[in-house]
């Protein structure tokens, strides 16, 4: 399931809140009076007896904000414009994945290879990362964004991992990860930590498919 995400280092989700509140409530305003505009006008041309009994509907500041919230948390605000003034990248889509584990030795010498595919989907509110390999697959649990001016935008998640059918060498595990996208939005390159059932970490580097 998508779960809610923080914002670290772009607008305040607040002020946004605030805005689309006024924005609705002057919308709001302007429907009614242009409704009884219109009656007015029905009326004045001797229509009004074509008028229906419940001519206006009830609309409030409150249906208002809800459509223009909806809105914006599922379109607006990933438009380019929109993205550069909040300060939220848009990571949707789907993400190669090559990932290397790393030994616990004293030399940290290189370990499994691996690869896999994650799909990011977001909007304004919500967020889940889905990585899936041939052995075995996860979802996030949590998420973070940070705006990063020096080296583009990170994403900090949790995530828990399910073996699938026949992998009876592994065991379901939770675990954490970091990555740093570029200002492109077109690659990036993390760490991950696995804990509670597999003790491993390593290294994965990510490459957005067309």
């Amino acid at each position: 399931m998508d779960h809610e995400y923080s914002v670290l280092g772009g607008i305040n989700r607040a002020r946004v809140g605030q805005v689309i509140a006024t924005v609705a409530a002057a919308v709001a305003s302007g429907l009614v009076a242009l409704l009884l505009a219109l009656v007015d006008l029905a009326q004045y041309l001797g229509l009004g007896h074509l008028l229906p009994t419940l001519a206006l509907p009830p609309i409030g500041a409150g249906l208002v904000f809800t459509a223009l919230y909806w809105l914006f948390s599922r379109y607006v605000w990933g438009w380019p414009w929109a993205r550069t003034a909040l300060g939220v990248p848009d990571l949707r889509g789907t993400w190669r994945v090559d990932g290397q584990t790393i030994n616990a030795d004293e030399a940290r010498s290189p370990g499994f290879v691996w690869s896999g595919k994650i799909v990011i989907t977001q909007n304004w509110d919500k967020l889940r990362v889905r990585l899936t390999t041939a052995q075995s697959g996860s979802n996030s649990v949590t998420a973070a964004l940070i705006r990063d001016e020096a080296d583009g935008f990170r994403l900090f998640y949790s995530y828990r991992n399910d073996p699938k059918i026949g992998q009876s060498e592994l065991q379901s595990h939770r675990g954490y990860a970091e990555i740093t996208f570029d200002h492109d939005l077109t690659t990036g390159e993390g760490e991950y930590f696995n804990g509670q059932g597999r003790f491993t970490f390593g290294t994965m580097k990510l490459t957005k498919e067309s």
